[in-house]
């Protein structure tokens, strides 16, 4: 049996090669994830574990942002005599870090990353452990000079002698650049911009007498836990964050996490679509497989051969299948890995492709996928082959039982189906996000497995739409085609499963988009009421400085400051929130368009006062008149009265969870430091809209990091941001399609190979190639419609249940975008068109006396 099972492995080699093709590429996107993410995650280790101090102080971090605020935390630069006292302290060195400032260059463009990475002002403080080294020019001297990084100074054209703004919270200056660090380690992407220490601490924090962290470096003997100990002691515990190397490094790692672990599971996604689209392209061409072997299966029946050995037979062929797949996929996940290392190094994050980690989890995990997918995806097909008796193999009968399944199907397929909409119009009726989020997952899921199950049942009454203009549009040719579709329905069935996932997947979250920018679109043009709105385009802060030059623009006539803060709010119910919150100025309501449903402006941004979304405020019991306890960033605290709530069925989105805003001068008071989030411009009595926005482009031509926006190109920015989910989107609708046209290819290949004595005799009786070729191209055309048809309608189900979710959150609109739904559907009968090429060629080219005598 081993020698028979080897003999038919290698006899349909040419058969089972596109499912391998499904196999490696999922095994590929697991094993790439897994090596770039352990790559970039060593390399990191490495660099921060080499440069950390041996004891690192800190100002004490209380709320994580989840939008910059442009706030700097500092602690008192005294301290580095304080801990320069601790009992086995060699050195200790005072260290300004600050992320977020602009330099530009003399024609006032960004020379920054163009990566969303940071540009970091430091100090220049060089030891054993900094991970630049000056290769040329001289150290900074005094407030006019700075070095940079070579791979900035490299990429945007800088060199010594040149001159570069600083854009910084306390204001801009001119500096001259007077060296070149190289990097000596891995460089994350930032670009550096070293000044002296003096310098660093007056122009980047705008405070003589502070810093960002102190480095302490232990004496021999000492190790750093007792470091870290006697340090606490003359500082005083608790008051600061105190770290080893060890910690900080790893407190630098879990802040790196978030975006490795961003990749890793995008490409997970991909492999994840790839296994389920894979599965039934295998699951089919075994299907096919078994049915075409029907005599040899008999042959080794009556040979000897009992079921449980065939069955065996059939899953050693899977199991083969596999390991060949997840062979050739982890070395596909090893060039993806470089190929995306490669990515970095162009977007500035250079990691060495000779520094590749290849740990023990990651073959493992390929050959788990790889022989996992096959093993589940053959285990039916192989079940199948070993119910057929010798006696019904030798006339060379049909596999038996294709009624009964059916039946079977239908029972199985209703009743998953019923729980599945349950779920569906559950999720539509839940009040709370969580719940409703929970019984949409739960609803997709079961929804797809029945489509699944129930796919076949539904061949035959939509094929015969799909189909229905074919007999009169290209006559006897058509009906074939169409009647090809029809013969097989579990076939037709499982070939447009892979299509119909992926076109699922991509009609959700299309209708999950388009609603998103639409919600947000109407929210917009609802509450925005300024001419123009200053603002970066990744809302990153800016400093006060662009405030005051956007004043003194001619045409300008109000002017309204917002910034943005984290705060943790403690509420009446216990719960403890943390979230972004705003500060406005008092003339608000001259820029945006706020609905109430208790309260006003004035009394919302009167001092000691905050406003917060009505529904927010119920659900954790508070009212008008309620004083919570807020934490601002930097261990301030305030008890803030709720003098408002808002009504603005407005989207929660980007991390303002309860709509709280204040005043400004609440948040200055209690949150120092801060940086502009956005400017809200009105034009002056008798200044055109054209005329205004020319003057302030003009103004800020010298602060590359601000846009000048109205409302088209605000709602633009918004689009923006959702199109990045979108375009992942359509990579994964491209990753389905392509393993759903192998799967298409297959099947015709495969029923190709089945009607050779069919066609041979169609040939003999006149059928010409060009006509051969057309029916094959309208069998696959069909098809493939059927997949998109069955993929859409359960796609805009889903993309409307999902909208239901997301208006819990305040985006009520829900936008179907049925232009993407028509291109679809128009792709999808080109995809049957190219798919069908190959299988019709071969068909058209058979000898017609041969294909007869095939047996």
């Amino acid at each position: 049996m081993l020698k028979a099972t080897l003999r038919s492995f290698l006899a349909h080699k040419g058969r089972l090669l596109l499912s391998a093709l499904a196999v490696v590429l999922s095994v590929a996107f697991v094993a790439g994830s897994l090596i770039f993410s352990d790559t970039v995650g060593r390399t990191f280790d490495r660099l921060f574990a080499s440069t950390a101090a041996d004891v690192t102080v800190s100002p004490k971090e209380n709320l994580d942002e989840a939008i910059p605020s442009g706030f700097t935390p500092t602690l008192p630069a005294s301290l580095v005599d304080r801990a320069a006292r601790a009992e086995g302290a060699a050195t200790v060195r005072l260290e300004v870090d600050v992320e977020g400032i602009t330099v530009a260059d003399e024609d006032n463009e960004s020379v920054g990353p163009t990566t969303g990475a940071p540009t970091i002002g430091t100090n220049w403080s060089p030891s054993d452990r900094s991970p630049v080294e000056l290769t040329s020019g001289h150290a900074p001297e005094g407030p006019g000079q700075v070095l940079i990084d070579a791979d900035t100074a490299d990429s945007r054209k800088v060199g010594i002698g040149d001159t570069l703004t600083v854009i910084a919270a306390p204001g801009s200056f001119k500096v001259e650049v007077v060296g070149i660090a190289t990097f000596t380690t891995t460089n994350p992407g930032a670009a550096l911009v070293f000044f002296d220490t003096p310098t660093a601490q007056t122009r980047l924090l705008g405070d003589a007498d502070a810093a960002t962290s102190i480095s302490v470096e232990a004496a021999e003997g000492v190790s750093d836990p007792q470091l870290k100990e006697r340090v606490a002691a003359a500082l005083g515990a608790g008051r600061y964050d105190i770290r080893t190397a060890d910690e900080q490094a790893e407190s630098d790692v879990e802040q790196l996490g978030g975006f490795l672990d961003v990749i890793k599971y995008v490409m997970l996604g991909f492999a994840g679509v790839a296994v389920l689209v894979g599965v039934f392209l295998i699951v089919n061409t075994f299907s096919m497989l078994i049915a075409q072997r029907t005599r040899e299966l008999g042959l080794l029946r009556a040979l000897g051969a009992d079921r449980r050995q065939v069955r065996r037979s059939v899953l050693a062929e899977a199991f083969l299948l596999g390991l060949v797949g997840a062979t050739l996929g982890l070395a596909t996940g090893i060039g993806l890995a470089v190929g995306l290392i490669e990515l970095m190094g162009l977007l500035g994050m250079n990691i060495r492709s000779a520094d590749m980690v290849i740990g023990w989890a990651t073959p493992v995990s390929a050959y788990v996928v790889g022989l996992g997918v096959t093993f589940v995806a053959a285990y039916l097909p192989a079940r199948r082959a070993a119910t057929v008796s010798p006696m019904a193999a030798l006339a060379d009968a049909e596999v038996a039982g294709v009624g009964r399944p059916l039946r079977m199907r239908a029972v199985v397929g209703t009743v998953v189906g019923a729980l599945g909409v349950a779920a569906l119009v559950g999720c539509a009726a839940a009040s709370t996000t969580s719940s409703s989020a929970s019984l949409l997952g739960l609803g997709v899921l079961l929804t797809l497995i029945a489509t699944v199950i129930a796919g076949p049942l539904l061949v035959r009454p939509v094929i015969r739409v799909l189909g229905g203009a074919f007999p009169a549009l290209f006559g006897p040719v058509g009906r074939m085609s169409q009647r090809n579709a029809l013969r097989n329905p579990r076939r037709t069935g499982a070939t447009a499963a892979a299509l119909m996932v992926g076109l699922a997947l991509v009609g959700g979250m299309s209708v999950a988009s388009a609603s998103m920018t639409e919600s947000f679109d109407e929210q917009i043009d609802k509450t925005l009421g300024a001419d123009f709105v200053v603002q970066n385009a990744n809302f990153v802060p800016f400093p006060r400085e662009v405030t005051e030059k956007v004043r003194d623009t001619e045409g300008v006539g109000l002017v309204v400051r917002s910034q943005l803060a984290p705060v943790a709010v403690r509420l009446p119910d216990g719960d403890r929130v943390e979230t972004t919150a705003a500060g406005y100025e008092p003339q608000l309501d001259e820029v945006a368009n706020i609905t109430y449903a208790e309260g006003d402006t004035a009394a919302a941004l009167a001092e000691g006062r905050m406003a917060m979304d009505r529904d927010f405020a119920r659900d954790h019991g508070v009212r008008v008149g309620s004083t919570v306890p807020v934490q601002f960033q930097g261990g301030r605290t305030a008890e803030l009265t709720v003098a408002a709530l808002t009504d603005q069925d407005s989207a929660d989105g980007f991390g303002t969870q309860g709509g709280m805003y204040f005043g400004l001068g609440t948040l200055e008071r209690y949150a120092p430091g801060g940086q502009e989030s956005a400017v809200y411009v009105n034009a002056a009595s008798g200044t055109g809209a054209d005329d205004l926005r020319a003057n302030l482009e003009r103004t800020l031509d010298a602060y590359p990091q601000v846009q000048v926006r109205d409302l088209a190109d605000y709602k633009e920015l918004v689009r923006d941001q959702i199109a990045v989910l979108l375009y992942l989107v359509y990579a994964l609708l491209g990753l389905a399609i392509v393993i759903a046209v192998l799967g298409v290819v297959n099947t015709l290949a495969l029923s190709v190979v089945e009607r050779t004595r069919e066609i041979g005799l169609l040939r003999a009786i006149g059928l010409s190639r060009v006509q051969l070729r057309r029916m094959i191209r309208l069998e696959s055309v069909v098809i493939a419609v059927f997949g998109a048809v069955l993929g859409l309608a359960l796609g805009l189900v889903w993309g409307v249940c999902t909208q239901q979710v997301l208006a819990l959150q305040g985006m009520t609109a829900l936008a179907i975008p049925w232009g993407t739904i028509v291109a679809v559907v128009i792709g999808s009968a080109v995809v049957g068109i190219v798919a069908a090429l190959l299988p019709a060629l071969r068909a058209s080219r058979m000898n017609v006396l041969t294909a007869i005598a095939h047996e």
